[in-house]
């Protein structure tokens, strides 16, 4: 596997976490997990921290 597919589909990977974290948001979705139910401030976290993962993916893209 090449760096710039590596780049590409980790970001891509990220970027879709992140807007499902957007969204879980939005619509109060519930996670549930086994009999653990995941919290709504979980995607408070994950939402910056997908997203600036994605960002980073593009600008090493982008650097290259």
């Amino acid at each position: 596997m090449t760096t710039k597919l590596y780049l590409i589909l980790s970001g891509t990977i990220f970027f879709l976490v992140g807007i499902l974290h957007l969204l879980r948001l939005v619509y109060q979705w519930p996670v549930v997990v086994g009999t653990l139910v995941v919290p709504h401030e979980l995607s408070y976290f994950g939402l910056p921290v997908a997203t600036g993962c994605g960002l980073w993916a593009v600008w090493l893209l982008r650097r290259r």
